[in-house]
């Protein structure tokens, strides 16, 4: 396709490492254990593996508080695994991208080992936000991302650092250059070990706002909201450029930023089409339209999204970022639920039909998809008998905060929406097949494996032509072959705004034309939609098509010539 660069035309596979497959026997997944794997992501037909951290850590938050950022983790493998791995990944044209963490590193890196020593006459006492103490506490009413106040206080020293996540997670202070320099040669020198891009971890909270305002807090919540003040910061488009001045121009690669808070318009700068900052964006709009109506309780809720929210989100962005920007497609990610559990139905009945559903509607927006390990085989939610049962320290503290502190909601409530919403959801081991710990290890996991892995594996879907992963084959071929799908124009089927059934969208390239027809409910409905006579069916998880007639969770693919 002319013009057009090769992430613009790719499928991205996210591999959780740690729940991928496990080589050594100890429960954990590593590095081997994808090298055993990279054949059945090739089948799949895409082009790129996205990675989650597999650096040397504490692992405090899932690999995302890293000690050491060139070095591997050690329950993972070696550095020597690695390389195997991008050789391995590279001699079946699949490339590698690397999670890119760099809002803040562990408490046990060495940078903050050093800039904790001591408060004065310290090169490294300026890489981290550190703060006086006001009126004897926190420097502001900030909140963290994982409840609790985001300022720690170092008793050694006498003042706070700041920690918008775990406590043991510190924030870089990237108005410092020695810090954005540190982290650019970093980036140079993965670079040389030839991955292929980064995926950055929230990059838009790098730059902080002057002075470290007040955020504004929802009453009966314990903190401020940070996240009001500090993503898309005053200075972080500037150190982006940078960054692809100093890195990212030098090579082909693919890089997305997630970009939490990003709005239509700050899309524009993070990921323009003149490539001075980032190739895509993740945004998080349309994962949000399903949180609590108290504010206080933020995402923790077990109700579903509005059809016509989810329709008038996804379509703006559409519609906004088509010829200025480019956008990440996801349904899935280590960080949300299962989507057909959230989006969809996963009762047996309509499981398999409201995947598919799910996956079309997708991936024939513009933009670039990804898919996360085991959304190809319709994974669901996992049933959390108990707070025991959970291992995401998000889910944990928010308990303890919202339950057992701020007491907003009681415990079984609270229990419910962590079975909703939890990170955990997506955690939980790969189904291989229906053996013993559904294939992934021989030793008992770190994380229980879903119950449902004897119905619902890889083994049995690669084998069947009808399958959710046989479907995703069909659906990145089609992506490759047809230049419509990547290129062309989107609009909504005329008066689909306010239907509370169906998704019915255009795509429009040349004298080329799609329609796609999705509905999102359990009923059958009755849907007339004037399409010509050459019309073919591209694509449906029905085996038939009874024209006006639209069954639970159908999804049909028209193509035609005007």
């Amino acid at each position: 396709m002319e013009n057009v660069k090769w992430w613009q035309n790719a499928v991205v596979y996210q591999v959780y490492p740690k729940s991928f497959q496990d080589s050594n026997h100890d429960g954990i997944g590593d590095l081997q254990g994808i090298i055993q794997r990279l054949d059945y992501i090739k089948q799949l037909g895409v082009d790129v593996i996205w990675l989650n951290p597999i650096y040397k850590t504490m692992d405090v938050d899932g690999g995302y508080d890293i000690s050491d950022y060139q070095a591997i983790n050690p329950n993972f493998g070696t550095m020597a695994d690695f390389d195997e791995l991008v050789q391995q990944a590279h001699q079946r044209d699949l490339k590698i991208v690397m999670d890119l963490v760099v809002n803040h590193t562990s408490d046990q890196h060495d940078w903050f080992k050093k800039s904790r020593a001591t408060k004065t006459d310290n090169a490294f006492r300026d890489y981290y936000i550190w703060r006086d103490p006001v009126n004897g506490h926190e420097p502001n009413n900030w909140g963290s991302m994982f409840s609790g106040p985001a300022w720690q206080y170092d008793p050694q020293t006498k003042q706070y650092y700041l920690h918008l996540f775990a406590k043991e997670q510190p924030d870089l202070n990237w108005d410092n250059p020695h810090v954005r320099h540190s982290v650019f040669d970093m980036m140079n020198w993965w670079a040389a070990k030839g991955i292929d891009g980064f995926r950055m971890d929230v990059i838009s909270m790098i730059s902080k706002p002057k002075g470290l305002p007040n955020a504004p807090q929802t009453k009966g919540a314990l903190y401020g909201d940070a996240s009001a003040v500090v993503v898309n910061g005053p200075h972080v488009h500037d150190y982006l450029r940078e960054m692809n001045q100093q890195v990212l121009s030098k090579y082909d690669w693919m890089t997305v930023g997630e970009t939490a808070g990003v709005t239509v318009s700050e899309a524009q700068k993070y990921a323009n089409l003149n490539h001075s900052e980032l190739n895509m964006v993740f945004q998080f709009e349309h994962m949000g339209l399903d949180g609590n109506p108290n504010p206080a309780l933020g995402k923790w809720n077990d109700q579903p999204v509005a059809l016509k929210d989810l329709r008038a989100n996804l379509s703006k962005w559409q519609s906004t970022l088509h010829g200025k920007a480019w956008n990440s497609l996801y349904w899935n990610n280590h960080d949300q639920p299962r989507c057909v559990s959230r989006f969809g139905n996963d009762r047996p009945e309509y499981r398999v039909y409201a995947a598919k559903m799910l996956a079309a509607l997708l991936h024939f927006m513009q933009g670039t998809p990804y898919i996360y390990q085991g959304e190809e085989l319709g994974m669901t939610n996992t049933v959390f008998h108990s707070l025991d049962d959970f291992r995401d320290l998000e889910s944990i503290n928010a308990y303890h905060e919202l339950v057992d502190q701020a007491k907003l909601v009681d415990g079984p409530t609270m229990l419910r929406y962590l079975n909703a919403r939890s990170r955990d959801n997506a955690r939980t081991p790969m189904q291989w097949n229906d053996q013993k710990n559904a294939g992934f290890s021989d030793h008992e996991p770190w994380l229980a494996v879903n119950p449902n892995y004897p119905e619902i594996n890889a083994a049995q879907e690669v084998a069947d032509p009808q399958s959710i992963f046989n479907f995703y084959r069909r659906l990145i071929q089609l992506r490759h072959d047809l230049p419509i799908i990547t290129l062309g124009d989107y609009q909504l089927v005329a008066g689909n705004e306010t239907d509370t059934a169906i998704f019915a969208y255009q795509r429009h390239y040349q004298n080329q034309n799609l329609q796609i027809i999705a509905n999102f409910t359990a009923e059958t409905v009755s849907r007339h939609y004037e399409l010509p006579t050459n019309k073919q069916l591209l694509i449906q998880n029905y085996a038939d098509d009874m024209g006006d007639t639209i069954r639970p969770y159908e999804v049909k693919v028209y193509q035609y010539e005007s």
